[in-house]
C-alpha cells in the first residue's frame, strides 16, 4: 500500500476502512506549510500542546502557555517558543536533544473551538545562540520571565483539528505569576504525592 502518511497510518486506514476518507483529509486540509490562517491563529494563541518522545520512543505530552502569540511565526515554516523556569526535569527539552520530532496542538476553547496540529522538527536554542534569531524576542510589556531557551521548529505538516468534540468554554480572571516558586500558587501537593 502507497499513500501519504505513515506506513501504520495506511495499516490502521485499511482495517478500519477509512482510506479514502483519509486520502481526501491528506488532499485538502494537510499541508506542509502554514498558511495565512494558520499563522494568524498561532498569532493569538495564549496556549499549546506539544508531544515529543525520547530516542527510545517513550512518549511525553506536555503543555506550554504565555501571553498572545507567545509562539511566534518566524515564517510560513518556521515557529519557535520559549521555554521558560520549570520543574528542572526538562522531559521534553530532553526528548528533543535526543529526537527532534515534535507534535504541537493549539486548540480554541474560547472563540472557534477549531484547533491546529502542527508536526515537525526542533531544535533547543541557549541563550547564546538565540541572538542569532533577531526576531525571538519577547513584548516588552510581556509580564512573564526571561526564557531559559527557545525551541525552533521546522513545520513538516500542518492540519486542522476539527472543532466537534472541543468544549467552548468561558474564559474567567486568573491572577498568574509566571515562574512563581510558591507551592500555593502552583498547586502544591494537589496529588497527594509527597509524604
Amino acid at each position: 500500500m502507497t499513500g501519504p502518511g505513515s506506513s501504520g497510518e495506511q495499516q490502521a486506514q485499511a482495517r478500519f476502512g477509512t482510506s479514502v476518507r483519509a486520502a481526501a483529509f491528506y488532499e485538502h486540509q494537510v499541508l506542509a506549510y502554514l498558511n495565512q490562517s494558520m499563522r494568524e491563529f498561532i498569532a493569538r494563541m495564549e496556549m499549546v500542546y506539544i508531544a515529543t518522545a525520547d530516542a527510545r520512543g517513550n512518549c511525553d505530552c506536555s503543555f506550554r502557555a504565555g501571553t498572545p502569540g507567545f509562539v511566534h511565526v518566524l515564517d510560513d515554516r518556521t515557529l519557535a517558543y520559549p521555554e521558560y523556569r520549570g520543574n528542572g526535569v526538562l522531559a521534553s527539552v530532553g526528548n528533543l536533544l535526543e529526537n527532534p520530532h515534535i507534535g504541537m496542538v493549539f486548540l480554541d476553547y474560547f472563540q472557534t473551538t477549531v484547533g491546529l496540529h502542527v508536526n515537525g522538527s526542533a531544535r533547543v536554542l541557549d541563550p547564546q545562540d538565540m541572538a542569532a534569531v533577531p526576531q525571538l524576542t519577547l513584548d516588552p510589556h510581556d509580564a512573564g520571565p526571561t526564557p531559559k531557551a527557545w525551541i525552533l521548529i521546522q513545520v513538516e505538516e500542518a492540519y486542522i483539528h476539527c472543532s466537534k468534540h472541543v468544549p467552548l468554554l468561558a474564559r474567567r480572571e486568573k491572577h498568574i505569576v509566571w515562574g512563581t516558586d510558591d507551592e500555593r500558587l502552583k498547586g502544591g501537593n494537589f496529588f497527594k504525592s509527597k509524604p
